[in-house]
C-alpha cells in the first residue's frame, strides 16, 4: 500500500513536471520532452509516453506537429504550402481581370459572377496584399485581418482612381482594373519575398 502511494506520488510529480516544462520551455517535439523528463526522473520511455498521451487527452498539455523547415530557395518556397495565400491572391486577381474583359454588363445571369469576384478584387485583394507587404510574418486573428484588408482597400482604390483621373487613361473600367491588378501583384510579390527572408532569418 505504501509502495502504491509512492508510485502514484511519483507519477503525479512527473506529470506536474511535464505540464510545467511544456508551458515554459515549449519543446519542439515529443523527443525533446521525453529526453528532458528522463533526465529528471527514472522512468521507462513507454511509461513516459503513456503519461504524455494521457495528459494530452485530458487537455492538460497540447502537442502539435513540428513545423517543416523553411525551403532555402525562393523558388521552392513559392511551391510550398506556405505560399498558398500568394497564389490564391494572384488567381483571384487574374480571374477578376479576365471576367471584367470577357463578360459584358448586360450578360445575365453570368454577370453576377463578375460582380462577386469584382467585389473581392476591390474590397479585399489590394488591402490584403498591402498588409502582407507591411507585416509579412505578423500573425493576426481573422476578424482583424478582414477589417484591415477592407479598410486599406477602401483607402487604396480611390487613390488609384484619383491618380488615373490625371492621366490620359481616365477613370474607366479598363485602366482601373489593370492598375489594381498590377498593384495587387506588386504588393503580393514584395510580401512573399519579405516573408521568405524573414522566416529564414527566424529559423537560422
Amino acid at each position: 500500500m505504501v509502495l502504491l502511494k509512492k508510485i502514484q506520488a511519483d507519477t503525479a510529480e512527473i506529470n506536474r513536471f511535464i505540464v510545467k516544462f511544456v508551458k515554459e520551455k515549449r519543446p519542439g517535439d515529443v523527443r525533446q520532452l521525453v529526453e528532458a523528463v528522463r533526465k529528471e526522473f527514472s522512468i521507462s520511455e513507454d511509461e513516459l509516453l503513456e503519461n504524455i498521451l494521457r495528459l494530452q487527452n485530458e487537455g492538460k498539455i497540447t502537442l502539435t506537429e513540428s513545423s517543416k523547415p523553411i525551403p532555402q530557395t525562393f523558388t521552392r518556397y513559392l511551391l510550398s504550402k506556405q505560399a498558398c495565400w500568394y497564389w490564391a491572391t494572384i488567381v483571384v486577381a487574374a480571374i477578376t481581370t479576365t471576367l471584367v474583359f470577357a463578360i459584358s454588363e448586360d450578360n445575365y445571369p453570368i454577370v453576377y459572377v463578375r460582380y462577386l469576384f469584382g467585389a473581392m478584387f476591390v474590397l479585399w485583394v489590394p488591402g490584403y496584399s498591402f498588409m502582407k507587404a507591411l507585416f509579412p510574418t505578423r500573425e493576426i486573428d481573422s476578424i482583424e485581418r478582414i477589417a484591415l484588408s477592407i479598410g486599406i482597400s477602401v483607402a487604396l482604390v480611390p487613390i488609384v482612381g484619383i491618380l488615373l483621373s490625371y492621366t490620359s487613361f481616365g477613370m474607366r473600367t479598363t485602366p482601373i482594373t489593370i492598375s489594381l491588378l498590377a498593384l495587387a501583384i506588386t504588393f503580393a510579390t514584395v510580401a512573399i519575398v519579405k516573408e521568405h527572408q524573414a522566416k529564414l532569418k527566424t529559423e537560422g
